[in-house]
């Protein structure tokens, strides 16, 4: 059997649900966050999952003590896998940014991908911590499979580049649910086939409607 990772969001935070800029500034996981993810880690619990990974933020720890525990496994933190920083945007509404930043806003809509906000980090840099730490993980876990906790961002962004899709679409393409599960299986380093997308029926009987939060070029009406 190949290389298996669990890619994971981690869990529903207050800021999720008040649709605000949270890259860089510490969340903790939501009362409903929590729920989310006691739910997938009981829908894994006997998988065998034989190491976690996670980024350092504290929404993201959370999540993957909840997740490694049944297996009694400790998770490791990589700065690497952290969400993207949004600079001076981190805490504002969408509202907020386009209002105080607008000339900002409207080049990060058309290419989220290079261009990144004052402070900030483009989605090309993100890829430049992140992708390492993917090929680390897959070295060193031949033939095993791997929970890696991470963020909306930067797990779009992860996938965008190990499927070879254009990176400059991420934000308009691909959604990424709080708690959601993706299974993504490696043939090599290099080579990747994604099994499962944006999975949340541990805790949901459908997709989340695509309606909000997701870019302008989705959310604009016809």
């Amino acid at each position: 059997m190949p290389a298996r990772l669990y890619l994971v969001r981690h869990g529903a935070t207050q800021l999720t649900a008040e649709d605000r800029f949270a890259g860089a500034v510490g969340v903790d996981l939501s009362d409903e966050g929590r729920w989310q993810v006691r739910r997938l880690a009981e829908r894994i619990a006997d998988d065998a999952i034989r190491a976690v990974y996670c980024s350092p933020l504290g929404r993201t720890v959370e999540t993957a003590e909840i997740l490694a525990a049944p297996h009694r496994l400790t998770p490791v933190r990589r700065d690497g896998l952290r969400e993207i920083s949004h600079g001076r945007w981190e805490g504002l509404t969408r509202r907020e940014v386009e209002s105080q930043y607008p000339e900002e806003y409207a080049a990060w809509e058309v290419d989220p991908f290079t261009f990144a906000p004052q402070d900030g980090e483009s989605g090309l840099a993100v890829l430049a911590r992140a992708l390492p730490v993917v090929r680390e993980i897959v070295v060193s876990h031949p033939h095993e499979t791997v929970l890696v906790v991470s963020h909306k961002a930067t797990l779009r962004l992860i996938l965008s580049s190990l499927l070879g899709f254009d990176a400059r679409g991420y934000r308009d393409r691909l959604d990424q649910s709080p708690a959601c599960l993706n299974v993504v299986d490696f043939k090599d380093p290099v080579r990747a086939r994604l099994m499962l997308f944006n999975d949340v029926s541990h805790y949901a009987d459908r997709p989340r409607s695509a309606e909000h939060s997701l870019s302008k070029w989705w959310d604009a009406p016809r």
